[in-house]
């Protein structure tokens, strides 16, 4: 059980602190479409204050997946698993929007 609480504490950090770090570029832009979002996805992944916040949360939220049980819950498993949520949903919408355009822009070619 550690280790799935230390995936989701991970999983959950990851999400956060691309969250932190996309949100302020998420105002109208100049660059649009997928590609610009591609570019701010990478760039906050090579940025070292990205994995500073990673770990941070990661830490977090791994000290309290050992707390008491209502700590617990509340620290731990309602965040975790909505962060996760959220983010699996948002990377799957993505990737649909990708497949669905691709076989449309085949379709007229």
């Amino acid at each position: 059980m550690n280790y799935a609480r230390g995936l989701l504490s991970a999983i959950a950090a990851i999400f956060i602190a691309e969250s932190v770090f996309l949100w302020p570029f998420l105002k109208p832009a100049k660059a649009t479409g997928m590609s610009a979002l591609a570019f701010l996805l990478v760039e906050s992944l090579l940025s070292p204050k990205f994995w500073i916040v990673c770990l941070l949360s990661s830490g977090v939220f791994f000290a309290a997946s050992r707390a008491s049980t209502v700590l617990r819950v509340v620290f731990f498993w309602i965040p975790t698993v909505a962060v996760s949520t959220i983010g699996f949903a948002i990377v799957g919408l993505y990737t649909y929007l990708y497949f669905s355009l691709v076989s449309r822009v085949s379709q007229l070619h």
